[in-house]
């Protein structure tokens, strides 16, 4: 498997929100964290900080995730730990009063992808040729589009867009939705923030990721992108490509 991790503070924001990272456990098995602190709240910050770097050690710690049914208890139990803690704080310093993160997480096997969220930043899958979004915003206006009320279209200029109905640390007990799926030789997986997907739509980020371009640089140029397009958010992205060592002796990037 081949990953990269990217975050940037954007163009118009003071500091970044946004934290994440591309773990590897005990066993080599990879964990890909996108957290988006709550924007308008204080110290978002330091929820998605404390969701990243507590997903980190976790992970670290942890020898080998066999099955699907053992990663996404590993998920559920993990998320509702850091949900407590990040909830607490927030109980107790009044500067951190209401602070929240959406999430996105993927563990990434030879065999299997499990993934989890909570709030609007999402996960795809390129398979194919083809993009998928694995996740459903827990956002006002995508329930809005669920329920007939708008269209697609209209949910990209909605003035309450970024909305999110769902955080974590912001109630004492949270739900993730959780899953795992099956991937192949070349597929692609692209978790992210909404810093990205505001300001770049699903076509084009399919057309960036099934260019030639190794994922390095396309992680650079869909940030690049983003910032082009104004920058007003925080912008972070995971990519991970499935790719099995064809040779004996040949090295793991």
């Amino acid at each position: 498997m081949e990953g990269i991790f990217y975050t940037d503070r954007g163009k118009v924001r003071s500091h970044n929100e946004d934290a994440g990272g591309l773990f590897q456990n005990i066993s080599g098995q990879y964990l890909g964290v996108i957290a988006d602190g709550m924007g308008g709240h204080k110290a978002g910050d330091v929820a998605s900080e404390m969701a990243s770097t507590m997903f980190r050690k976790k992970w670290k710690q942890l020898n080998k995730l066999d099955t699907p049914e053992q990663a996404e208890k590993w998920l559920g139990n993990i998320i509702q730990s850091i949900n407590t803690e990040i909830y607490e704080l927030s109980q107790k310093q009044q500067e951190c009063s209401g602070m929240g993160t959406t999430i996105v997480i993927a563990i990434f096997t030879e065999e299997f992808i499990t993934v989890a969220h909570i709030g609007d930043s999402r996960c795809y899958k390129i398979q194919n040729s083809k993009l998928t979004q694995i996740t459903e915003d827990h956002s006002l206006v995508n329930e809005l589009v669920r329920s007939g009320e708008i269209s697609k279209q209209d949910a990209q200029h909605h003035p309450q867009k970024n909305v999110v109905l769902k955080a974590l640390g912001t109630e004492s007990d949270i739900k993730a939705d959780i899953q795992s799926l099956s991937w192949e030789q070349e597929d692609m997986v692209l978790l992210c923030s909404d810093g990205l997907t505001d300001k770049v739509s699903d076509d084009t980020i399919l057309k960036y990721l099934t260019s030639d371009q190794p994922i390095v640089t396309i992680g650079k140029q869909l940030i690049d992108l983003a910032n082009e397009r104004g920058g007003e958010d925080n912008v972070s992205l995971v990519i991970m490509k499935y790719m099995l060592l064809e040779e004996k002796g040949d090295k793991e990037c």
